[in-house]
């Protein structure tokens, strides 16, 4: 649960990429400070493994949809173990209609996956994220058919709603307000 979370507890990178020119170029998306999943580490080791299991479970979602044959490189961005990781991913595109590159937000919540073209950093990755879910939240709320909108692996029921609200609240306020776990800033 997203409350139990020890938000000092978030992360501390030894390494960063910087200049890496790849396909997310072309919708400008910020890549200065992403951190290569390979390289991410905590202060000790059950943190380390916390956030490469976070990368692995974005890297596992990103590879699951057809349209992405592989992935090439995967760059982390918002990463608190538990509650939500924000990963950027280049990928083989199965065709020449999908982008070469994407968000994909995982955690203690639906994932999901956020073009650059309405993303060009993590946090607006992010809060894209949140939009999207919240139109879900209401019109799950509001008795209406989800079918038109974003993805949720939970069933469309009021109080699985209900608890996706309180997660996309606590982000709104503790990651995307105080910038908590983000490394980009």
């Amino acid at each position: 649960m997203i409350q139990d979370v020890s938000w000092d507890r978030t992360l501390s990178v030894l390494m960063r990429v910087r200049n890496t020119k790849m396909p997310c170029d072309q919708y400008h998306v910020q890549m200065d400070k992403l951190v290569a999943v390979e390289r991410l580490e905590g202060e000790d080791l059950e943190l380390t493994r916390e956030l490469q299991d976070l990368a692995r479970e974005a890297r596992d979602y990103i590879t699951s949809f057809k349209w992405c044959l592989s992935v090439r490189a995967g760059y982390a961005a918002i990463a608190i173990p538990g509650v939500v990781g924000v990963f950027l991913f280049q990928i083989e595109p199965a065709g020449p209609d999908v982008d070469a590159c994407t968000w994909v937000i995982v955690g203690d919540l639906p994932p999901a996956y956020i073009t650059p073209e309405v993303a060009r950093n993590p946090v607006e990755a992010l809060e894209a994220y949140i939009a999207e879910m919240d139109a879900w939240v209401e019109a799950v709320r509001g008795g209406r058919s989800v079918a038109d909108l974003i993805p949720v692996n939970i069933p469309p029921e009021t109080r699985f709603a209900e608890m996706l609200a309180t997660r996309l609240r606590l982000l709104r306020e503790e990651v995307v307000a105080k910038r908590v776990g983000v490394l980009v800033p």
